[in-house]
């Protein structure tokens, strides 16, 4: 199989971390949807990232899919819990660190490549008071029933994935110093071989 996408993706990263952690074998190919726009429409013309291209030559795109793809493909390697309320909470967590990461990648092109006469502010802080309730909310889930950093679930791999995207390329956005908690286990993560394997580039 081949991951298509870049890095700096939260969604390609989980993906191929997740897989890492599967223990699936695939090659990564760093292909930008802005910079090598021709190559990645000839792979999935829709252009999004991260896209799978699968052994038989079938693609599937959306990390979440993709994931639901491979825990059926591979159910005793998932990532996610299998009893019912291990599963409701990761599956909360999930959730919040998946709207951060949506939030955090409007603000990207809100602030960066939509033009500063088009950009529009009450749009802007509206996505921000999105993404520090995001945030927020996980860093009050931290306090009160992490993930295991020992075994590292889907949950676990997406707010590390989500925390390090947003302070990577929205550094002065949110007063980061706010959420310790959640810099603690991006730090932890982040050191994880699996993540170390797969570097935010």
């Amino acid at each position: 199989m081949q991951l298509i996408g870049m890095l700096d993706s939260p969604y390609v990263r989980r993906v191929a971390i997740s897989m890492r952690l599967m223990g699936i074998p695939f090659t990564h190919r760093a292909v930008s949807v802005f910079r090598h726009l021709a190559e990645f429409q000839s792979i999935n013309p829709v252009v999004k990232a991260p896209t799978l291209m699968l052994d038989d030559g079938n693609t599937l795109m959306d990390s979440t899919l993709i994931l639901d793809y491979l825990d059926t493909l591979y159910p005793e390697r998932s990532l996610m819990p299998k009893t019912l309320p291990q599963r409701q909470h990761c599956l909360y967590l999930l959730g919040l660190a998946l709207a951060a990461m949506e939030k955090s990648v409007q603000l990207i092109y809100e602030q960066q490549l939509r033009p500063e006469d088009k950009r529009h502010l009450p749009w802007q802080e509206r996505v921000t008071s999105q993404l520090t309730a995001a945030y927020s909310a996980l860093e009050q889930a931290m306090a009160t029933l992490p993930p295991d950093i020992n075994n590292m679930d889907q949950a676990g791999i997406s707010i590390a994935v989500a925390w390090r995207f947003s302070r990577e390329l929205l550094p002065q956005q949110l007063n980061w110093m706010d959420f310790p908690l959640l810099q603690q286990w991006s730090t932890q993560a982040e050191a994880l071989p699996a993540f170390v394997a797969t570097p935010f580039e």
